[in-house]
């Protein structure tokens, strides 16, 4: 076999015995490393070290991993001006998180005989959020439904990792100013972990 050191030098080919004797001698253990090489591969480690940190690892990795969410916002065509300014503030939140929003206006009875007034309306949202985000797809009829497509302009795991600088910061901030609580020390902050009116996972509906 073709042995490698702990320390990944190369020790060269040496028969099996010899390798379970270096082994004993480092207190390691011998591991086959690439069995269908020729002669295999074996190296000497601690294994339960190893299995340990590539657990820590795929861990981590895990832990960063990102994964866009299409969200869904549901308007009229005749909506308020205080419901569309709720509406976007949701849309917003989404694009913030890097998370993808689908904006679908619904038209019921005469509406239907209107479409512009839906198109006028996504047109609009997108101008509003255009600092955010970008229009992913185009505006276009679906039944009794006008849909678009809302992409962020940060990445997911470029959002997720502002939060939790913003998270350790408002912790940094509360510990140095223990008679201040973290929402005093961050109004903002106090908002925005505020419960919103509708849940971020749920369609709202004008």
């Amino acid at each position: 076999m073709r042995l490698v050191g702990p320390s990944g030098e190369q020790v060269g080919i040496v028969p099996l015995a010899k390798a379970l004797e270096l082994a004993q001698e480092y207190d390691l253990d011998l591991v086959e490393v690439a069995a269908n090489a020729r002669p295999p591969v074996c190296k000497l480690m601690d294994y339960g070290k190893f299995k340990y940190e590539s657990a820590m690892k795929a861990r981590e990795a895990r832990k960063n991993q990102a994964h866009t969410v299409i969200k869904e916002m549901k308007l009229r065509p005749k909506i308020d001006p205080h419901d569309y300014d709720t509406k976007k503030g949701h849309v917003v939140r989404f694009l913030k998180q890097g998370d993808k929003v689908k904006i679908t206006i619904m038209f019921r009875g005469r509406e239907q005989s209107r479409p512009e007034l839906g198109y006028r309306l996504l047109q609009r949202l997108a101008e509003d959020v255009a600092d955010l985000g970008f229009v992913e797809s185009n505006p276009k009829q679906d039944g009794r439904n006008m849909i678009m497509v809302l992409g962020p302009h940060k990445k997911k795991t470029e959002a997720m990792a502002e939060a939790r600088q913003a998270q350790e910061a408002r912790k940094a901030e509360a510990k140095a100013n223990p008679g201040r609580s973290m929402n005093a020390a961050d109004p903002e902050a106090a908002n925005a972990e505020a419960p919103s009116e509708a849940p971020a996972e749920a369609s709202a509906e004008a």
